[in-house]
């Protein structure tokens, strides 16, 4: 069941990219993730009444309150800075190596061994990073892949604290208070344009906005979550994101029209060796 839980969060998060990039034709990056954990954060509390999923114990607020961080308000405003400053795909290709980040991870906070071709993987998916920056044969500092790598890393820590909660909480509890916690923490960006953006963004943002909170982040994180609770190893789980660059492709040009460029097929042809030369050393 993980695969299924885990494809459906893979499709869902691909057509974020996408969805983001029309977002931010009205909203700056920390107003669209305001908004749309505004949605997602509604959804999760209605549904949390529904279910009567009860409190967290007091011992793990404080771990929910770091997984709303690093997984959602300060993750959102760091991915929307550098979705800003790249194209969908070659965001999504960097996104891609997350796995890869979660296992580093996974090696100094526990201890789990990394083999050879592990290593080996991760320089192939360094290497790929690297065609998208030196492509046109100068090192173009493009800030926006930094950003990307930086929410890379914020979701590999979300993925790890979600392996260690879903041991104690249901999928639908670590998924719900995590996001309406980190919804919460968003509210604070509404004064820097928050109100006067809203007024100017056309029917097509608003209903691209809500996608992203009830689809988007809401049901995605959910079966996210179910996955990790279901499956026996992590890496199993976040190991599906290899695929995610493909399926953005599709959703970049659909939706806003990016035709990828070689530099992103030679890029992400790297990057996908590079995550399955590591996905088979595990």
């Amino acid at each position: 069941m993980y695969l299924v839980y885990g494809m459906i969060t893979i499709v869902i998060w691909s057509s974020t990219f996408a969805f983001s990039k029309v977002c931010l034709e009205a909203f700056t990056y920390p107003v669209l993730s305001m908004y749309r954990f505004i949605f997602a954060g509604l959804f999760m509390l209605v549904f949390a009444i529904v279910k009567k999923i009860g409190m967290p114990a007091k011992e793990d607020i404080p771990v929910y309150i770091l997984s709303a961080v690093i997984g959602f308000s300060l993750y959102q405003i760091v991915f929307n800075k550098g979705i800003d400053m790249l194209t969908s795909a070659t965001a999504c290709i960097i996104i891609a190596t997350t796995p890869v980040i979660t296992a580093v991870f996974a090696r100094i906070l526990f201890g789990e061994k990394l083999r050879l071709g592990g290593w080996i993987g991760m320089m192939i998916c360094f290497v790929g990073i690297l065609v998208l920056m030196l492509w046109n044969g100068v090192f173009s500092i493009n800030r926006g892949i930094f950003w990307m790598l930086g929410a890379a890393g914020m979701l590999a820590g979300y993925t790890l604290l979600q392996r260690k909660l879903t041991r104690r909480y249901t999928a639908l509890q670590a998924t719900a208070y995590s996001i309406i916690i980190g919804a919460v923490m968003l509210l604070f960006v509404m004064p820097f344009g928050g109100i006067e953006q809203a007024a100017h963004a056309s029917l097509k943002v608003w209903l691209c906005t809500a996608y992203l909170g009830f689809v988007g982040s809401a049901v995605s994180y959910l079966c996210w979550s179910k996955a990790l609770a279901v499956t026996d190893v992590t890496a199993k789980v976040s190991n599906l994101q290899f695929i995610q660059p493909i399926l953005d492709m599709f959703w970049g040009f659909l939706l806003v029209a990016e035709v990828p460029t070689m530099d992103m097929y030679v890029g992400l042809v790297i990057v996908v060796a590079g995550l399955l030369v590591f996905n088979k050393s595990k």
